[in-house]
């Protein structure tokens, strides 16, 4: 995993250009600790932060090639999963290699197949080419989005970086935000609108697009999309395909010359990552496997069962750890740790984010860090088939909203009056989930409820796992770590979004089809427990701690958070410890304390990047 940057001008000597670029990949030395260089020429500058995973002296970037008079320059973040197989394909055709990185591989398929060198990938993955002789930019993301991608035009400029900060470096993007990033930030925050860089001008290449940007101007194409079909296979069938594309998926992405490791909570998904990952360790005759899980400071004195977290996850930790024979670290967070890391998660994140949950994962990823390089992780399951609760609660699925975030009335009502006189608050929120809803490929000949469970999938996967997907990249590689999550390869994606609920939905239970899908893989007990979000504090004295910071924002005058809210509003929310607000500000993580940290990032955020409202 790396960081990467660049910037075209038509006008500009970027030879000449040298401190803005390099001001660029200073911004993504914490993605790229081990290694940076830039690569420039009159029209392009091309820059990288290099994280050594594969072939530390074969991976180097920007990797430069020629090909009769043309030079191809790749600048590359992520890691692709099908590497030999590709490599055959490109030898069969004359090309010869250097070294085994992936990132080889990949500029001379780019080289070999052009734009629709996307077509043969399977990976994670944002990556720029730049073509000398055609004067052209490709860049392309990968197609669920794991890695990120922004750009922003200026005039006759393109420029792009893996993070928001990136393009912020450069001195035409300013730090700017108008009614609609309010909007985002305020209404749909911490998810936002696909696309969306949130500050004014910047745009996000979307999952499965690619950008061409040249002297006929910028052009943006989607090269892959969710098919809807009949599914024709058997329960059976369909158990076993599952099972094996999982298999598949998670034993590809163990390979690294670094060390690598699994999270585990105990949980379905992370267990079963551990349990395939273990075995091919054993297999191979490999030292026992490394695994890693959080858990907060006396979270066992005042953890309270409830419909969202029905049980503590720290003895199913030891259940599959025992039973897998890996070797487990449990890394504890404490309040004041969990609470101060709250500015770094934001300057990680760039936005307001998830609060505590994205504060204490970068905790976990600054532990996990000083043993490992590489952990593979089990985000995205709920998404593809179906954990959450709104799949299955009549009164979630139903509620013709994102059911993550039905409280944009109350959220409305912490808004300044007269920023809300520029904001149709539940205009912009409807009209965007209208948006992803008309972008769903539906099958005309599924009934009402397979419409809905449809529509609700894809709602899951291009708005709530992609906020997920953005706390993980932005806080792991905040730590120098890369995390891999092999739910979310394109194939399994593709195969469970035409299988019906019903199978889905097997036995009545959440995932209910995965859980037969590892049968023999995991013991029964561990294979039915029921779902258990990730594990956030429940100690008081957080509540405590965000209570007062808060307090204390709203008491100084020079606060920026001041300028957006009502006060007195938000003062009677506070006084309440968060029960005037009435409803979780997002799904079911975060509640009363996360609304409170949410708006003390929202400040810290003003703050530090000295954002100005246009």
């Amino acid at each position: 995993m790396c960081g990467i940057a660049g910037w075209i001008d038509w006008q500009a000597n970027l030879k000449e250009q040298q401190p803005i670029l390099e001001a660029m990949g200073e911004t993504l030395k914490y993605r790229g600790p081990d290694a940076s260089g830039i690569w420039t020429s009159t029209s392009a500058g091309i820059v990288h932060r290099r994280l050594i995973v594969v072939d530390p002296e074969g991976g180097a970037q920007p990797m430069v090639r020629k090909r009769g008079e043309n030079t191809y320059v790749l600048t590359y973040n992520g890691e692709l999963y099908n590497t030999p197989e590709l490599r055959d394909r490109l030898m069969s055709k004359g090309y010869t290699f250097e070294g085994h990185s992936d990132t080889e591989v990949l500029l001379l398929s780019y080289m070999e197949w052009g734009e629709k060198c996307v077509d043969y990938l399977n990976g994670i993955y944002a990556f720029g080419v730049w073509s000398e002789a055609e004067q052209s930019l490709f860049l392309a993301r990968d197609r669920m989005g794991v890695k990120p991608l922004f750009f922003a035009q200026r005039g006759s400029s393109l420029i792009f970086g893996s993070e928001l900060k990136t393009l912020l470096a450069h001195p035409e993007v300013k730090p700017e935000i108008d009614a609609e990033g309010l909007a985002e930030i305020f209404l749909l925050g911490p998810s936002r609108t696909p696309g969306h860089g949130v500050f004014k001008g910047i745009s996000e290449l979307r999952p499965g697009q690619f950008l061409v940007y040249n002297r006929n101007g910028l052009r943006i194409q989607k090269y892959w999309q969710l098919e809807s079909h009949p599914h024709v296979d058997d329960i059976d069938t369909t158990v076993a395909k599952v099972g094996e594309l999982l298999q598949d998926a998670i034993e590809r992405q163990l390979v690294s010359d670094v060390p690598l490791c699994t999270f585990l909570s105990g949980g379905l998904d992370s267990s079963a990552i551990t349990a395939h990952a273990s075995r091919v360790y054993k297999k191979n005759g490999m030292a026992p496997l490394h695994s890693y899980s959080i858990d907060y400071v006396d979270n066992d004195k005042y953890f309270k069962s409830s419909l969202f977290q029905p049980n503590s996850d720290a003895p199913w930790i030891k259940r599959v750890s025992e039973y897998l024979g890996t070797q487990h670290h449990y890394i504890t967070i404490d309040t004041p740790q969990l609470t101060e890391a709250l500015k770094r998660a934001v300057t990680a994140r760039d936005l307001p984010g998830m609060a505590d949950v994205d504060s204490s994962l970068y905790l976990f990823c600054c532990e996990v860090k000083k043993d490992a390089t590489v952990a593979v992780s089990g985000e995205c399951a709920d998404e593809i088939f179906g954990g959450y609760p709104w799949f299955y609660k009549p009164e979630m699925l139903y509620a013709d909203t994102f059911p993550w975030a039905r409280s944009v009335k109350e959220r409305m009502g912490i808004l300044a009056p007269g920023i809300l006189k520029n904001i149709d608050g539940e205009e912009y929120v409807r009209q965007r989930y209208l948006d992803t809803l008309a972008e769903v490929p539906i099958l005309h000949e599924e009934s009402k409820q397979e419409k809905r469970m449809r529509e609700m999938m894809y709602l899951n996967l291009t708005w709530f796992m992609t906020t997920l997907l953005d706390r993980k990249d932005r806080m792991s590689m905040a730590t120098g770590l890369e995390v891999r999550v092999p739910f979310c390869d394109h194939r399994i994606v593709e195969y469970v979004w035409n299988i019906p609920w019903e199978m889905k939905y097997a036995d009545q239970r959440e995932k209910g089809l995965v859980r037969h899908a590892l049968k023999g893989i995991l013991p029964e007990d561990v294979l039915w427990r029921k779902k258990s979000p990730y594990p956030k504090t429940h100690n008081p004295a957080y509540m405590r701690t965000v209570k007062g910071w808060l307090q204390e924002i709203l008491n100084d005058s020079s606060s920026p958070l001041l300028q957006v809210i009502n006060q007195e509003r938000v003062k009677e929310i506070v006084d309440s410890d968060g029960a005037a607000f009435g409803v979780p500000w997002f799904g079911q993580l975060m509640t009363s304390a996360q609304l409170f940290a949410y708006l003390i990032q929202i400040d810290t955020w003003m703050k530090e990047y000295k954002v100005t409202i246009v």
